[in-house]
């Protein structure tokens, strides 16, 4: 090996990259040097992470896409992670990447990749502590905003929000009405308690939190008024504000929980975002088994499993549509009146995300026929470059493809071809940064937005580490 092919070498195993496990390996890793923060530089360390990047970089056959994996699994524990106390309990702040303020459903999927480790991990467990105790005084503070700042004192300091017509309160950065954000927190709480069965964080803080959520969700439903969540922004892009005084387009009470932002934070078109529905039926069962299982606290769960039921039946009586040659699918957003839009936005929940959250079995011949129609020219907006296709969204505009879309297809998918062609894109993808990107060019990769985006770092981690378990042969190919 040559003296280059050393110095290659021992970077990447100081910075816990498992690309060395032959001479071999090393030999076509030279030049794929990691961009990780030096070790002094992490803000979050785990040993079980840092081995869990070994045993899978073993694993993975193409050497770019070892080089990735090693870039974005750990970039969350890395970059965005902030320890302290409160109390004399752990605080956990987790910002989004590039923009200083901690998102509930960004930081939720942050996080997720590492789950699996925290049962034998007590740093991780105390950063998951920390995590969800933050959530639940976030949500304390508003239910309706979707991102906070660091100090729970503060105002905010993103721009977009500063001329907000209804003034935010402090410790708010952001005050988009998002479902998927109340589903996140409760969907964090479960994964946690799945791995660990620690009691530990579902304290009476955890569970003022929850009864707020499910309340929230219940003044959504606007059965006999509007409720008290209005939202409107001085904006050339009609996205970023609702209409009608801040309540948004017309709608008829059925059960569904209104919405006023997707979670690509777009405003919705029709305010029962269907996607987001599912989301908080799974959701709210979810929290019924923590409330159960680490509380005994009956009427919590109770509470909660009413819920779902009720935005069951109205997802069964009302989710539903047909495509001009007849195929019946499920509807992006709906008004109750009988309008309906399809179309597919790459941020999860989605329709394409929906079997990964487990709203419906991959199987399901519905939801099959739905996720086909959103990865075609029915979703206006899919589109397919010279690089790469994919599902996007009206926040970045045309032909610009999320990754991340890339990442629900392949987690989706039980066949090899699909899952190897989604692969190679996100590989193609990443502009030679070896990360994930929020959108890229469907024609030029080399433009893209957000070089420091937490959630598609993880999110392409995640499926790394599942394929290592689940379809070894295909990951250990050369793509």
């Amino acid at each position: 090996m040559s003296a280059k092919g050393m110095i290659d070498r021992r970077t990447m195993i100081g910075a816990g990259i498992a690309l060395v496990a032959t001479p071999a390996l090393a030999q076509k890793a030279t030049g794929f040097v990691s961009h990780r923060p030096a070790p002094a530089d992490r803000k979050f360390v785990s040993k079980s992470v840092e081995r869990e990047i070994v045993r899978v970089s073993k694993k993975i056959g193409d050497p770019k896409l070892r080089w990735m994996f090693g870039n974005c699994y750990p970039n969350t524990l890395d970059t965005t992670v902030a320890m302290r106390t409160i109390d004399g309990a752990p605080d956990a702040f987790v910002r989004t990447g590039d923009i200083n303020a901690l998102w509930l459903r960004d930081s939720s999927a942050q996080v997720k990749p590492y789950l699996h480790l925290a049962k034998e991990d007590a740093d991780l467990r105390r950063l998951y502590h920390g995590l969800i105790a933050r959530q639940s005084r976030s949500i304390l503070i508003d239910p309706y905003a979707n991102a906070f700042m660091e100090d729970p004192a503060a105002r905010t300091n993103l721009s977009w929000s500063l001329d907000d017509r209804f003034p935010l309160k402090p410790g708010v950065a952001e005050r988009k009405w998002e479902i998927d954000s109340l589903c996140y927190a409760m969907r964090l709480a479960h994964g946690y308690w799945q791995a660990t069965r620690d009691k530990t964080p579902f304290d009476a803080l955890w569970a003022e939190a929850a009864r707020l959520s499910i309340a929230t969700f219940r003044e959504q439903q606007r059965k006999d008024r509007k409720g008290p969540y209005r939202f409107q922004r001085r904006s050339n892009n009609p996205t970023e504000s609702l209409m009608l005084d801040g309540y948004g387009a017309p709608s008829r009470s059925v059960g569904l929980i209104h919405c006023g932002f997707r979670p690509s934070d777009d405003a919705c078109v029709y305010p029962f975002l269907i996607p987001s529905n599912y989301f908080a039926v799974t959701a709210l069962r979810e929290l019924a088994v923590v409330a159960n299982a680490a509380r005994g606290d009956a009427a919590l769960a109770t509470d909660a499993v009413a819920l779902a039921d009720e935005v069951d039946a109205a997802l069964r009586q009302y989710a539903r549509m047909r495509l001009p040659d007849g195929r019946e699918v499920i509807p992006f957003e709906v008004d109750g009146f009988g309008n309906t839009i399809f179309m597919d936005d790459a941020n999860v929940p989605s329709l394409s995300s929906l079997a990964y959250l487990g709203c419906f079995a991959a199987t399901d011949p519905l939801w099959r026929r739905t996720a086909d129609a959103a990865w075609s020219d029915n979703n206006p907006y899919w589109s397919r470059g010279k690089v790469v296709e994919g599902i996007g969204g009206p926040h970045v505009g045309l032909g610009q493809v999320w990754p991340m879309s890339l990442v629900m297809r392949a987690l989706s998918s039980s066949d090899d071809a699909t899952i190897r062609q989604c692969l190679r894109m996100i590989r193609d993808s990443d502009g030679g940064t070896g990360f994930i990107h929020e959108a890229v060019d469907q024609d030029d990769p080399a433009k893209f937005t957000r070089e420091w985006f937490a959630w598609a770092n993880g999110l392409f981690g995640e499926l790394i580490v599942h394929l290592a378990d689940t379809r070894p042969q295909l990951l250990a190919e050369t793509l």
